[in-house]
């Protein structure tokens, strides 16, 4: 990534708790008050052993792989990189219940708004890339698409969903929307400008696109995650999805794109998002309480296929990297935090 981030936000600073005492066991009960709440009000986690992927399009690196075998026939290391690419999460039981939190947890750092762009009280078409926008404008037709068709099945009337990769050719130009809203592309997009330009062409004019997504490269803004295994964690599993073509830190990103694309009066909200109780602050301790659940379910689904398909590790290197990066984000002396960006702009009034 050679581009330079734009941002119109500065860093907020999250104050620690002086009352969190740094004893394993007094910071595991205020985290178990907390965590406790947290899932009660989300969802029951349903345990797995294995984990299941997306099978649509899961072989589009295949034909590529092939050409390459034809041409090299040296190139064992090439194909096999080429053709077990494809998308790197699960989209198993507990992959859903996971995106379920991370949708509770954004919420709740957003204060309860599903977005902020000012779209007007009625929309008339609205493409959603992670649905959550029906409820609010029932009269508005809402498009909702995914790789894998895992949506509910009691679901708005004015909602159809399409199994779609929203990287292929549009088809919407001529029915244009007035609204299209994405959330948590990291690590299962690889060309975000070109989605931007397709969002572009495929919005009316005067019309409104939102994208929110992470940095997910993990902070401190006192330096306690230098030297842990958290860091070390995400340093791995960000090397291996930008090896396979992914883009794991868009939001930082974002206001270029848009504006490079062509969409005018944007906007830049940034929401740190801290991971565990130690704020002072009793809203970022609920946030960093969903947030500690949330990472410690995407620890395991960040890391088995990246690591394992794209670095050659073994599942039980994997296994100790994850249990270690767990012990960290639950220490109090280590204040980790993410970047999570909200950025919205307009199409030109033609």
């Amino acid at each position: 990534m050679t581009a330079k981030p734009v941002t119109t936000e500065e860093q907020q600073l999250i104050a620690v708790d002086p009352e969190i005492e740094v004893t394993e066991s007094t910071y595991g009960a205020e985290l178990s008050v907390y965590t406790a709440s947290v899932t009660s009000s989300v969802t029951d986690y349903q345990k797995e052993n294995g984990r299941r992927y997306h099978a649509y399009k899961e072989g589009r690196e295949l034909h590529t792989s092939f050409l390459l075998l034809a041409f090299d026939k040296n190139s064992n290391n090439t194909h096999w990189f080429d053709i077990i690419l494809g998308y790197l999460l699960p989209n198993d039981e507990r992959e859903n219940d996971r995106l379920d939190l991370h949708h509770a947890l954004i919420r709740l750092a957003m204060k309860d708004k599903l977005f902020f762009a000012p779209i007007g009280k009625f929309p008339n078409r609205v493409l959603d890339i992670c649905t959550g926008t029906a409820d609010m404008y029932p009269s508005a037709e809402v498009i909702g698409n995914d790789l894998s068709p895992i949506q509910p099945s009691m679901i708005p009337p004015n909602v159809k969903f399409l199994i779609d990769d929203v990287e292929d050719e549009w088809g919407y130009e001529n029915q244009p929307f007035d609204f299209i809203h994405a959330r948590y592309l990291a690590g299962s997009v690889k060309d975000m400008p070109r989605l931007l330009e397709q969002c572009y062409a495929n919005v009316k004019p005067g019309g409104w696109v939102e994208f929110q997504d992470w940095d997910a490269a993990v902070q401190s803004a006192d330096g306690t995650i230098k030297g842990t295994s958290f860091e070390q964690y995400t340093l791995n599993t960000i090397a291996a999805f930008e090896k396979a073509g992914f883009i794991t830190r868009p939001g930082i990103y974002l206001e270029k794109w848009l504006k490079d694309a062509g969409f005018v009066n944007t906007r830049v909200e940034k929401l740190v998002i801290p991971v565990g109780t130690w704020p002072k602050d009793e809203h970022y301790k609920r946030v960093g309480a969903f947030n500690l659940l949330h990472v410690e379910e995407t620890l395991e689904a960040g890391a088995v296929a990246a690591l394992t398909r794209i670095e050659n590790w073994s599942k039980q290197e994997v296994d100790v990297l994850v249990a270690k990066t767990k012990q960290d984000a639950r220490n109090p002396k280590i204040h980790a935090e993410y970047n999570f960006y909200v950025v919205y702009g307009q199409k030109p009034q033609k």
